[in-house]
This record gives structure tokens, C-alpha cells and sequence, in this order.
């Protein structure tokens, strides 16, 4: 890979180009500034083969082709040329009725994915009509109490012919046994039942915090939907190992990597303690990673995380299947990057985090409305940011070469520096025991809030700068028209609701409520005893509550 004589050769100039670099800066000193990436990792002004040749890289080891283990470079051998990323714009606001408008509205646009967000109550497993959700019903996400709700979600549409992605991970298990109930009285094969269900409850705990039971059951409920899907759902994937949360709570890039790779190997190593032989779940495991400010950073890290994944599943979990070693993954521009102020700025921000999204190998994108750092996204503004996503599609020309920074001094340097820090945490990790046992002596939770308070010192000092709010500020007198979530939303879910249940077949539902019980009493597989509830209209919350009366509610332990 490098010539020896060509290597001592290069040394000798770069060091005759170093002094004379130094002298110009007597006359052209650099700038003010911070030159390290968003994560406060030091950026070199200058990178050589020097720089790679140090580390001892490897074509074929550490590059590869794309397509090829260790798919640093891609996991698709041509990439966008063969079929670009699918787009998917979050959608999910009020009822289910009015975001089944939305859907067809960005389906009508070009968009190949529904993803869809799920209010407050239903995140945290409570029914429209709950007291805990008064005041919150379909305000950041849509509503759904039971499987009536879900078949409005989803009327009209072919669940056979279109991916549905729902990020959901409490009360996931039964939003997701909602959705096969859709897809079968739909008349849809199992086989065609496509789409991703986010189900990852450790990232819960470490960040976003959302959570219904303990961890030890809820990573069992994980593990429940892998095994029942595995043999049932042959093309759903039943995680999306979630970075994103990871990220928006503070962590740096390569905070973000380890901890979401950890949680997929805790994932990993349940399903086969269960009895799943590897390559019979992992290839349909995916992850959702968060696209920040630092352009190259960012790339750099999709890259590390695809290398890293491959080399783990081959060499530590001696997995057979190629498909086991493929890192897929969806990503999202990063909601906590957009500000208030100035907020057409949100349109380059998001332009430039797709981009990176994009020259970084994802298979799945989601561009950020301008608006949602005031309310959730309004028309005008979902539809910019879905022509942001086509705008690199069709008018740029980077989906017409495959890893075309493959070979950069800088990128392959970053790659190697995200991926040694990645694998660092990751042993940490392991001598905790695990990432349950991390998580539940709080590892990464304090990891996360130390990297957040030393970002927020660098912000305050404007070491680290967000354009409008620390620098070229202005006084704004501009209104942002946003989307109104009318408090009728909540009367007409909950008048929908009670009618419901008066319906429907007491009894039956009744009986189901008891199965679940004595499943989850029993440690029992759970999906099977769900799905019946819910066919039975059992709701949300009443499914939830009698799991919460088994296997108790988990209380934070506060770090300090």
C-alpha cells in the first residue's frame, strides 16, 4: 500500500513544507477560532499519507470496495447509482385521521417511506381519556388508543407496498402487534409486511427517557418481538438501534457510536441466550444515527459505525450470513441543531446535514421541517425539507459516484479516530458487565451529561458558535406562522374512545387482558397473547397497565 522509499521521500519535503508553513505565520497568522470538530476532538490543519501510513492502513482491511466486508464504503456495491435512500419525512400530529392526510399528501410528493411520530400519551403507554394525558393528546405526534386508531392511521394505504417506519419504544410491543392487526385484516402476506419498528428501549434509559418498566423485563420485551418476528415477519425489522436520542442528549460523535453499537450487541446477545441462531435475526436489525453540524465528523462516523458493526458480528459473534455484517441504517438531521432565531437559517443547516447524511452511505433519510424548534412542522415546511432530501437526489451529483470521499487523508484519518474512542467506551462497557449493567449503574447517562455541560461551556465562551444565537444575532420582528393543535383534538379522542368501549365485546376483552397477564407472568413470549388483546380492542393503555402490574414501573436513579 505505501512505498517505503516514496514514504521517507515524503517525510523529508513534508518537513522542509512544515518550516516553511510555520514562517508564513508570522505573516498570515491563523484565525481566532477552536479547529476541532463538533465532539471538541482536535481537527489537523493539514492531512497527508503520512497520517494513514502512521496508523498502518489497509486497502483491503480498513477501505474495501463497496458492497464488500467491511463496508466502510457502503453497503450496497452501487449504492445511490442502483436506488437512492429511501426519503421519509417524520409525520405524526392530532389524530390519526389527520395524519393519514399528511401521509398521502407526502406519499403524492415523491416520499417512499411513511415514518410516523406518536404523541406524548402514547409514547408513555396511557390512553387518550388517561388524567396523565390531559393537555398533551396528539400535540407531538399522533394519537393512537387502540387498534380503531391504527386502522385510521394507515386507511387507504397498502401496507404491502409501502414501508412504515414508528418510532415508538415503551409501549412498542403493542403498537407494533396494532400494525400487524392493520396488515392482516388488510389481506397483506407476512412476507410483504415491511417497515422498522423503533423498539429501542436501552437508549431510552441512557437518554430520551421514556420509559414504562424496568430494564431487565422491557429488554426481554425487546427480545420477545426479534424472536416472535424472526419466525412470523420474515422482512420487518424489529429494531432500530437509536443513536439519535444518544446525540441529541449531548453525547459527542463517538459517545453516539459506542453506546448505540452497545445496545445492539445487548440486543444481540439476548436473542441468541433466547436460542436464535445469529444470522437469522441480525440481518434484519438496523440503526438510526443523528446527523450533526460537523460535516466531516459526520461522515466519519457513519463509516467507523459500518466497519465497526462488520468486524464485531464476523469476528466476535461468528456470524456466517454477509447480511449480518451490514451495518443499515436511517438518519436524521439534528433537531437539536435548529434555532428559534433566525429560522430560514434551519434550511442551510438541514441542507448540509442531509448532504453529509448522504456522502456518509445512509440508506434512509429524514431532513428536519425549519419550523420544529417552535411546534411541530407545518405544509410549506415539511415540503422544503422533502425537497431538500431531492434536491441532493436529483441536482447535485453525488448520487452518481459511491463513497466519493473514500480515500480523503482527512476522512479516512477521521474514520480511524471515531472508531478507536468508539471501541474504547465499548470495552468500558463490557468490563461493567454488559450494557444493561452500565445502564443500570448509570455509565453512559453521566458519559452523555458531562460531554453536554462541556459543550454548553464552549457555547458560552463562543468557542463553539450556532449562527443567530451566539453570533450575527439580530432583533426579529418576523412571525413564524406554526401548526395549531386545537384542544378539540383531545375531546373528539376521548368521545371516540368511550364509544369504543362500549362497543365493543367486554368479555373478550377481558379474557385477553388475563392472557397477557399470565404470559407475562409466566416470562412468555409476549407477542401472541397481544395481538389477541388488541384484535379484541383492548387499548393502549389497559395492555400497558396490566404489564405495569407484573413487572412494576422503573424510577431514575439521579446522577450527580
Amino acid at each position: 500500500m505505501f512505498d517505503s522509499k516514496k514514504i521517507e521521500d515524503l517525510k523529508k519535503k513534508h518537513e522542509v513544507w512544515q518550516k516553511s508553513y510555520e514562517l508564513g505565520l508570522k505573516k498570515r497568522p491563523e484565525r481566532d477560532a477552536r479547529f476541532t470538530t463538533w465532539s471538541d476532538e482536535p481537527v489537523p490543519f493539514l492531512c497527508t499519507p503520512l497520517d494513514l501510513e502512521k496508523e498502518g492502513f489497509d486497502y483491503e482491511r480498513d477501505l474495501g470496495n463497496p458492497g464488500e466486508y467491511p463496508y466502510t464504503r457502503g453497503v450496497q456495491k452501487n449504492m445511490y447509482r442502483g436506488k437512492l435512500w429511501t426519503m421519509r419525512q417524520f409525520a405524526g400530529f392530532s389524530s390519526a385521521e389527520e395524519t393519514n392526510k399528511r401521509f398521502k399528501l407526502l406519499l403524492e410528493q415523491g416520499q417512499t417511506g411513511l415514518s410516523t411520530a406518536f404523541d406524548m400519551p402514547t409514547l408513555m403507554g396511557y390512553d387518550a381519556d388517561a388524567k396523565e394525558a390531559k393537555g398533551e393528546v396528539g400535540k407531538c405526534g399522533v394519537s393512537v388508543s387502540s387498534l380503531e386508531d391504527m386502522e385510521a392511521l394507515y386507511d387507504g394505504i397498502d401496507l404491502g407496498s409501502v414501508t412504515t417506519s414508528m418510532t415508538i419504544n415503551g409501549p412498542a410491543i403493542v403498537i407494533l402487534a396494532m400494525y400487524f392487526a392493520v396488515a392482516e385484516k388488510q389481506g397483506v402476506p407476512r412476507e410483504k409486511v415491511g417497515g422498522t419498528l423503533q423498539n429501542d428501549i436501552l437508549k431510552e434509559y441512557i437518554a430520551q427517557k421514556e420509559w414504562l418498566f424496568p430494564v431487565k423485563p422491557a429488554v426481554e420485551l425487546v427480545i420477545d418481538t426479534i424472536e416472535y418476528c424472526t419466525k412470523n415477519y420474515p422482512i420487518w425489522n424489529t429494531v432500530s438501534i437509536s443513536g439519535y436520542h444518544i446525540r441529541e442528549a449531548g453525547a459527542t460523535a463517538a459517545e453516539e457510536l459506542a453506546f448505540t453499537l452497545a445496545d445492539g450487541l445487548a440486543y444481540v446477545e439476548g436473542s441468541i441466550a433466547r436460542g436464535l441462531d445469529i444470522d437469522t435475526f441480525a440481518p434484519r436489525l438496523s440503526f438510526f444515527f443523528d446527523v450533526h453540524n460537523d460535516f466531516f465528523e459526520e461522515i466519519a462516523k457513519f463509516r467507523a459505525a459500518r466497519r465497526i458493526w462488520a468486524r464485531l458480528m464476523r469476528e466476535k459473534y461468528d456470524a456466517k450470513n454477509p447480511k449480518s455484517w451490514m451495518l443499515r441504517t436511517h438518519a436524521q438531521t439534528a433537531g437539536v441543531s435548529l434555532t428559534a432565531q433566525q429560522t430560514l437559517n434551519n434550511v442551510a443547516r438541514v441542507a448540509i446535514q442531509g448532504l453529509a447524511a448522504v456522502l456518509g452511505g445512509t440508506n434512509s433519510l429524514h431532513t428536519n421541517s425549519m419550523d420544529e424548534t417552535l411546534a411541530l412542522p407545518t405544509d410549506e415546511a415539511v415540503m422544503t425539507a422533502l425537497r431538500t432530501q431531492q434536491v441532493i437526489a436529483e441536482e447535485s451529483g453525488v448520487s452518481n459516484v459511491v463513497d466519493p470521499l473514500g480515500g480523503s487523508y482527512f476522512v479516512e484519518k477521521l474514520t480511524n479516530d471515531i472508531e478507536k474512542k468508539a471501541l474504547s467506551l465499548i470495552d468500558q462497557i463490557y468490563e461493567k458487565g454488559g450494557m444493561v449493567e452500565a445502564v443500570d449503574q448509570g455509565f453512559p447517562q453521566a458519559e452523555i451529561a458531562n460531554s453536554a455541560y462541556h459543550f454548553q461551556q464552549l457555547f458560552e465562551k463562543k468557542e463553539k458558535i450556532m449562527v443567530g444565537v451566539n453570533k450575527y444575532t439580530v432583533e426579529e420582528n418576523r412571525k413564524v406562522e406554526t401548526l395549531y393543535i386545537d384542544r378539540a383534538v383531545e375531546e373528539r379522542q376521548v368521545s371516540k374512545l368511550k364509544v369504543l368501549k362500549e362497543k365493543r365485546n367486554s368479555k373478550k376483552v377481558e379474557d385477553a387482558l388475563l392472557k397477557v397477564k399470565k404470559a407475562a407472568e409466566a416470562r412468555e413470549n409476549m407477542m401472541e397473547p397481544i395481538i389477541e388483546a388488541v384484535k379484541e380492542y383492548a387499548t393502549l393503555q389497559e395492555i400497558c397497565d396490566t404489564m405495569r402490574g407484573v413487572y412494576g414501573i422503573y424510577r431514575e436513579v439521579g446522577q450527580f
